[in-house]
């Protein structure tokens, strides 16, 4: 992957491993499949044109996994699109790159893996008694699974705050993975996906896009406990806030500093009773087929859809943050302008800025980095740094960085955004 000019940390380096032992060996996409028989995981380093990301489609089999190392960037949207989404591994320091995952179906997210103990865990509020939840209870003795479903104090409804309060505490009664799940589901099979995928949490996006909290899985990794301590911070903090919304940010803010390896379950494990092929899914969920669950935040839905669908961070978000040891509270954002670049010249300039603030990170306790591929992107990330009171810098990609960069910064801090970068090579 280093000739290829492809950076990656440990959990991304596992990623890879695992799908080369699970779907098929590496194979760099040049235009076309490689013609040897058997099963392949593609790695694509530039993204394709239209009628690339078609050949390309077509090239795939069953049971093929498709990889993006660069996969936080825009440019791969499309080709994203044409495939089934698996899962991602975060950026961090050692690996500043969004891992992408999919294929043409599901099988290729499956393999001989060893199966570790899994918990699943429920609670429901007190007031609405145990019949609420007679049917998940003599689902899962059918099955065999262990489980802990216990009554919480609370509302009718189980806020944010109420289920990352619950989780927070069976994570540190238990030792096993654990898998919560609303009340009112029913299990039809045993769950076993995120297992097989090793991962460090689970969960499935509705249309794609909008994450929902009645099914998460928290592996026992100390990301997952980042993320869910992240969960609950934010929930407790805005009790007001729907579910989804409050997980969608933690998974933003954590996968942004850490290399959280995260698995996009499928329908199967967020089927609503009475769809047409609710017999075959994992597990089903007591809701209108509507799908009426959802937040109402319209504006929340159009910050997310696009980014979110391509299994990535958007604008408001932040692609990458890190910290140092800095004896400050003053903070960098960096602002990556796309502007149509190679995804290799991106790359190249955010594995720069990781590196230059490792070296020498000018006394700033931390760096924020954005890819901004629209000029309203930099707008909106301009107006967060303002507000957060952070110093800015605006690089574009090609451009190199001077030595001293973030050093040069600190010493003009205060100033409105300058050039701290060299002419282009």
């Amino acid at each position: 992957m280093r000739r290829h000019g492809v950076k990656l940390g440990d959990q991304q380096t596992r990623r890879l491993e695992w799908l080369s032992h699970a779907v098929g060996p590496l194979a760099i996409w040049n235009g076309e499949r490689p013609s040897a028989g058997g099963r392949y995981t593609i790695v694509v380093i530039d993204p394709p044109t239209g009628a690339g990301a078609e050949l390309l489609f077509g090239a795939m089999k069953s049971g093929d996994a498709i990889v993006i190392p660069f996969g936080e960037n825009p440019a791969f949207d499309f080709l994203k699109s044409k495939f089934t989404e698996c899962g991602t591994v975060g950026v961090s320091a050692d690996g500043p790159h969004l891992l992408w995952w999919g294929g043409i179906d599901r099988s290729s997210s499956s393999g001989a893996a060893a199966k570790p103990a899994m918990r699943i865990v429920s609670c429901h509020p007190s007031r609405v008694g145990d019949l609420h939840v007679y049917h998940l209870r003599r689902s899962l003795e059918r099955l065999g699974l262990a489980f802990d479903i216990e009554a919480i104090d609370g509302q009718d409804r189980l806020t944010a705050a109420d289920k990352s309060a619950f989780l927070a505490r069976m994570w540190r009664r238990s030792r096993e993975p654990l898998l919560y799940v609303d009340p009112d589901v029913m299990f039809q099979a045993v769950p076993d996906l995120p297992q097989l995928a090793s991962c460090d949490f689970a969960v499935h996006k509705w249309n794609g896009w909008e994450m929902s909290a009645r099914t998460l899985y928290f592996g026992r990794s100390v990301a997952a406990e980042a993320l869910l301590a992240t969960w609950h911070d934010i929930a407790t903090s805005y009790p007001d806030v729907w579910d989804g919304y409050v997980i969608d940010q933690a998974w933003s803010a954590v996968t942004s500093q850490m290399a959280l390896d995260t698995v996009w379950l499928p329908r199967s494990y967020h089927a609503v009773a009475g769809e047409a092929d609710m017999r075959r899914a994992t597990i089903v969920h007591n809701l209108p087929p509507t799908g009426m669950d959802r937040g109402a935040d319209a504006d929340f839905a159009v910050r997310a859809r696009l980014p979110r669908r391509a299994g990535r961070a958007g604008a408001t978000d932040s692609l990458l943050v890190i910290t140092s040891e800095a004896a400050s509270d003053q903070a960098v954002t960096v602002v990556l302008r796309d502007e149509g670049s190679p995804a290799r010249d991106t790359a190249a300039s955010l594995q720069a800025l990781t590196t230059a603030f490792a070296r020498d990170n000018g006394g700033f306790c931390r760096l924020e980095v954005s890819l901004c591929a629209w000029q309203d992107d930099v707008r909106i990330v301009r107006d967060a740094a303002r507000r957060s009171d952070n110093n800015l810098i605006e690089i574009a990609p090609g451009q190199t960085l001077r030595p001293d960069l973030f050093r040069a910064l600190a010493a003009n801090a205060r100033s409105q955004p300058f050039n701290l970068v060299t002419d282009r090579p």
